[in-house]
């Protein structure tokens, strides 16, 4: 079932649970988070980076909104960390419902005009508007950030940039970074509570690939309504193609297909456990608390 990202971010929010996020590159990616979330009955979001957008255009975006509109459980489709505004408007153009415009690299005055261009332009469409205050270390989409570079986010500039912007949902930096870590990272739970306390948006945590299931139980009490999973899947779909080259003395391409989709899941069924059921008696989602949506 599509509906909107707010929809799902405010039910999320009012529940007291978090929407698992995970970025898909191909049809592989979108199977393996649909059919996860529909065995567990969660509510999920189908996310691209703008590399894979480039490369996919509005046909990947179809076909993720075709996969929501099919499936058994609420979805939606989210563009995650763009900072082109040429990218986001063709991303509401094609029917997404929501972008992150991520200003995180400029200066805060700058930061502060360019993401209030973009909600502006898509609150007009119907659609909702992630952002990022402070900036989290580490790789994601070819993009490096050293750790030097990183940046927490403050709570009372969170407010002044929130009440400016008019954004929808807030990333939040506290200690996470973007891709695999030896050890898990050191979170600054007093700094989301602050967050928490502060903002009546719901709040994201970005890369939880890794994270120590305590700690994302922790982050979504402490008021995390979104978490994004991108590195735990590349890694898995990776490794199952490479394995299948390895091992497959006679090569098929739908074969590769089906051997990239089946590993993503584990992971898939691990991290969605932290949503909220979708069905089922005592379900926060119903089907008549939750109309399909046809603009994001």
């Amino acid at each position: 079932m599509r509906v909107s990202t707010k929809k799902l971010l405010k039910e999320a929010q009012s529940g007291g649970y978090a929407v698992g996020a995970f970025n898909v590159y191909t049809l592989e990616g979108v199977r393996a988070v649909t059919s996860a979330a529909e065995r567990l009955k969660s509510p999920v979001m189908l996310q691209m980076l703008p590399r894979a957008l480039e490369l996919g255009g509005p046909p990947l975006i179809a076909l993720c909104l075709e996969a929501c509109r099919c499936a058994a459980v609420p979805m939606s489709v989210h563009l995650d960390h763009c900072s082109s505004e040429e990218i986001m408007a063709m991303a509401l153009e094609a029917g997404m419902s929501s972008v992150m415009a991520d200003g995180s690299h400029l200066a805060y005055e700058d930061n502060v005009a360019f993401t209030g261009r973009i909600a502006k332009t898509s609150h007009e469409q119907g659609r909702a508007v992630e952002a990022e205050l402070g900036r989290l270390s580490g790789t994601e989409d070819g993009l490096t950030v050293a750790a030097y570079e990183a940046r927490l986010t403050d709570s009372g500039q969170a407010v002044d940039f929130v009440n400016r912007t008019a954004v929808d949902a807030l990333a939040v930096c506290i200690g996470n970074v973007h891709g695999r870590c030896n050890t898990p990272p050191e979170l600054d739970f007093d700094r989301l509570a602050a967050l928490h306390d502060r903002l009546s948006i719901p709040l994201v945590l970005h890369d939880t690939s890794g994270l120590p299931d305590d700690m994302i139980v922790q982050a979504i009490a402490g008021g995390v309504c979104k978490f994004n999973v991108n590195t735990e899947l590349r890694e898995a779909g990776l490794q199952a193609a490479d394995g299948y080259f390895k091992t497959s003395p006679r090569r098929e391409l739908v074969d590769l297909m089906t051997a990239v989709i089946e590993p993503c899941r584990p992971p898939l069924w691990k991290k969605s456990g932290f949503s909220g059921q979708a069905d089922g008696p005592d379900s926060i989602f119903r089907k008549s608390d939750l109309e399909p949506s046809h603009d994001g």
